[in-house]
């Protein structure tokens, strides 16, 4: 039966991205806010979260927009096994994000291993940010039309083969400067193993007190990950 499953032994060496895109998630946020939803958002926050916390694919961090999450991993379980990886990676996340959003229908993720370098990894996190920036300004352009009376179609057409520049100006026009939209809508949030401060109570003196504690936390006003700004911050989450 083995020597029929032709791709069981298909392996990758580290590091890698596993890229989880939402399926048909246009079906789950006809509900949410537009252009964006502060719980669909935390949803996938959390479903990030779940990732680097419990789901043994010990990914660095998970960076993530709209219903896009990548893992950057540069230990792999399974011994690198792509199908393993994938299967699970995308079953795990339908969960969590079950679990977070609270969905009452079933929920979908697709996976895809990407294949990095450290070198590149920089370049390809670059790339998924720009495409966030694109995926923003076409959220706000397509919201802002619909409110106007246009249909999700007609939306569309109307945006087909404008630049970005014409978008940004066409926000302009309607009071939305789009450059000082909340950063997690234009950048993306990472999502990361870290340090965090917490409040808490002394048991012995009933004091207030302040301390740190190790866990996952998530960065929601990144920078441009091109600039040397940015790499600073790659190197100091994932040595990147």
């Amino acid at each position: 039966m083995e020597s029929h499953e032709i791709f069981s032994a298909l392996a990758i060496y580290p590091p890698v991205f596993l890229r989880l895109d939402g399926r048909s998630f246009h079906r789950l946020t006809r509900t949410c806010d537009k252009p964006f939803d502060a719980r669909f958002h935390a949803a996938m926050t959390g479903t990030c979260r779940r990732l680097l916390a419990e789901s043994g694919l010990n990914p660095l961090f998970a960076y993530t927009f709209s219903d896009e999450i990548n893992l950057y991993c540069t230990v792999l379980p399974f011994g690198g096994r792509v199908e393993k990886l994938d299967s699970v990676a995308a079953s795990y996340a339908a969960s969590a994000f079950t679990l977070e959003y609270g969905c009452t229908e079933p929920v979908a993720f697709d996976s895809r291993v990407v294949p990095a370098t450290p070198e590149y990894a920089v370049e390809y996190l670059a790339m998924r940010q720009a495409e966030a920036w694109r995926n923003h300004i076409n959220a706000y352009c397509q919201a802002a039309l619909m409110a106007e009376g246009r249909t999700a179609r007609e939306a569309a057409a109307e945006l087909r083969g404008m630049k970005a520049a014409e978008m940004h100006e066409m926000m302009f026009g309607r009071g939305v400067n789009l450059t000082e939209t909340p950063a997690w809508q234009r950048r993306g949030t990472l999502v990361r193993h870290g340090v965090y401060t917490k409040e808490g109570v002394n048991p012995k003196t009933g004091e207030r007190v302040t301390v740190q504690r190790r866990g996952v936390t998530a960065d929601e006003d990144l920078p441009l990950f091109p600039t040397p700004e940015g790499r600073a911050y790659l190197f100091s989450v994932s040595g990147l």
